[in-house]
């Protein structure tokens, strides 16, 4: 047996943590499985039932093949739920875990089966896919045609206008390329990201020690979160995938001055990651800072720093080699496609703080104070991270995350779709690893006073964005609005709305009108008549048409329906409540129909 991980080990050689120790022993196979083990089966086996009923719903009704292929997973759940309970050999539990990855695999592909054609993600990769094969430019080209599809979402943006471009780097692009024989819509996309999302599960689930590795297929497969977003064509799942063998375990990277194959393999699928999509971006500055904090503990400054460079040199080069062919064929479009996410100027949309702005305060004028405050945060949690690495080293792939929920896109997805990496750093990262680590403890951060010294540093390194994001929150909307007459096309859509609208800011504005029915966007209303820029301190009445020839009229009763006013320059938000009456609407509660779908038009990018 090896010695416990609080052991001493001399520099150079390579420490053992409790997660990450040896292949469990013959002997220990033979006995009693321990309960938690037992507990977490039965977890990743429950989760399975998350969605599935939905899914053989629909295959019933004209996939009879996947419905018995469902309905068999049914049974396998419900025999290894009784197994999970009643086995008495740890080896016995181990195989059951193989057959619940087994049962996840299969659901996830009936799943993509019956619903492959992806959003807007999927189509403008599998488009750009196609792009590529045909040698025509991906970036900075707009494809308006693919948003007509049913079903395909637009990313709205303060300019009045929709972004119709890929935004991403080009690996998902290149890995979709041997799926396009599927044909059109987004189904080559869907397929590639769910391929390599089962992979993604296959390689944590054999990187993690024996008794926990039912737990990536409960999070990798399970609950059916991550198989939704690969079945909508996410390029992120391919960047979590890569991401995946270089957490495990993260802090023995280049252990004792050494990369070795396995190393320079683990620094290039960083590379291949940050080549996937922008979300690895983010993450790996944590990663590459705790390495070199681990490794100069253990081995002095300049072999850490040799260390991190080589890693950092083979991700570059390897992201380097992905991008080769677009740098050099259209530099200009590739550089602004990769870097749209933070210049596209989206509306804004999400969980996170400007959910205050969106439907709280009804707007304000300093909506780019959000975006000020996430890049601020993260920069704050990178240099908490370093100072306090031997207290926050585990938290490395959960802290970069955190800023999202200040930016003026904080969805849900940027956090979820990330947490297997969180799994694998509570298994195999414990708080162990980083006791020898290096924090950097400047003169003024040591001595007597050193405790009041380092509760100033985080309070000054957290005010800045703090202070950002109490000014977005704190702005006002600078219009105020008010429907003065409307237009119905037919008895359930509106055609015109005239709007006054004063401005009573100091700048002059260009609004751009929607009307929303619920948490979503949905798409701008033209301009008739009227002045496109209201200046400073004046009134002025607008015409507006509305979208593909008419809005859908709400017939819910109590559907909250708002005007909103966006503007790029600065970036504002103006959200005024509109009741039925406003809109010429009676309030009849009888109907039963739905109204306009929530969130039509809204997009995750």
């Amino acid at each position: 047996m090896h010695l416990a991980e609080t052991q001493q080990v001399t520099v150079g050689r390579r420490t053992k943590s409790a997660a990450s120790a040896v292949p469990v022993a013959p002997a220990e196979l033979r006995e009693p499985p321990a309960q938690w083990h037992r507990v977490l089966t039965l977890l990743a086996d429950v989760s399975l039932f998350i969605g599935t009923r939905t899914v053989w719903a629909q295959a019933a009704t004209h996939k009879l093949v996947l419905a018995g292929v469902i309905s068999a997973c049914y049974a396998s759940i419900l025999v290894t739920g009784v197994l999970a309970l009643t086995v008495r050999r740890a080896r016995s539990l181990a195989r059951l875990d193989v057959v619940v990855l087994v049962t996840a695999i299969a659901l996830t592909l009936c799943a993509w089966a019956l619903n492959h054609a992806g959003g807007d993600e999927a189509v403008l990769t599998t488009q750009a896919a196609k792009e590529i094969v045909g040698g025509h430019q991906v970036y900075d080209h707009p494809w308006p045609w693919l948003f007509h599809i049913k079903g395909v979402a637009l990313t709205a943006t303060t300019t009045g206008g929709y972004d119709y471009t890929y935004g991403y780097p080009p690996l998902t692009p290149l890995l979709t390329v041997p799926f396009l024989w599927l044909g059109h819509v987004g189904a080559p996309a869907t397929l590639a990201v769910t391929v390599v999302l089962v992979v993604g599960a296959v390689v944590l689930w054999r990187l993690l020690p024996t008794p926990w590795r039912s737990a990536a297929t409960m999070l990798c497969l399970g609950f059916g979160f991550l198989p939704m977003y690969a079945r909508q064509g996410y390029p992120a799942i391919v960047g979590l995938v890569l991401l995946m063998p270089v957490v495990v375990r993260w802090p023995r990277f280049g252990a004792g001055g050494r990369l070795g194959a396995a190393g320079i393999a683990r620094a290039a699928c960083i590379g291949a990651a940050c080549a996937a999509q922008q979300l690895p971006w983010f993450v790996t500055p944590f990663l590459l800072a705790g390495i070199y904090a681990v490794r100069r503990g253990e081995l002095g400054g300049r072999q850490a720093a040799r260390v991190v460079l080589r890693i950092a040199g083979t991700a570059v080069l390897t992201w380097l080699l992905i991008n080769a062919y677009f740098i050099v064929s259209e530099p200009g479009p590739w550089f602004r496609g990769i870097a749209l996410p933070l210049t596209q100027g989206a509306v804004v949309h999400g969980q996170g703080l400007v959910g205050i702005s969106l439907y709280f305060t009804h707007g304000s004028d300093r909506l780019d104070w959000y975006g000020h405050a996430s890049m601020l945060l993260a920069a704050a949690l990178l240099a908490l991270f370093v100072l306090f690495v031997r207290r926050l080293g585990p938290a490395a792939t959960v802290l970069p995350w955190c800023a999202f929920y200040l930016a003026t896109r904080s969805q849900d997805g940027y956090y979820l779709m990330y947490t297997p990496l969180w799994l694998a750093a509570a298994i195999t990262v414990p708080l162990s690893e980083f006791r020898k680590a290096w924090q950097p403890r400047p003169r003024w951060l040591t001595g007597p006073r050193r405790r009041p010294a380092l509760a100033a540093a985080v309070v000054l390194l957290i005010t800045p964005p703090l202070v950002s994001a109490t000014l977005a929150v704190t702005g006002r909307p600078p219009l105020r609005m008010a429907i003065t007459a409307v237009r119905q096309g037919s008895a359930r859509t509106l055609s015109t709305m005239t709007v006054r609208v004063t401005n009573t800011g100091g700048n002059a504005l260009t609004p751009h009108y929607m009307l929303t029915t619920g948490q979503g966007m949905n798409r701008y209303w033209s301009l008739a008549h009227g002045p496109a820029t209201i200046p400073a301190h004046t009134t002025a009445t607008v015409e507006l048409r509305a979208p593909q020839g008419g809005f859908p009229v709400p017939t819910k009763k109590y559907t909250h329906i708002r005007l909103r006013a966006f503007t790029a320059t600065p970036q504002t938000l103006s959200t005024k409540d509109v009741s039925r009456a406003e809109l010429g609407l009676k309030d009849s509660g009888a109907s039963k129909g739905s109204g306009a779908p929530e969130g039509s038009g809204a997009s995750k990018r």
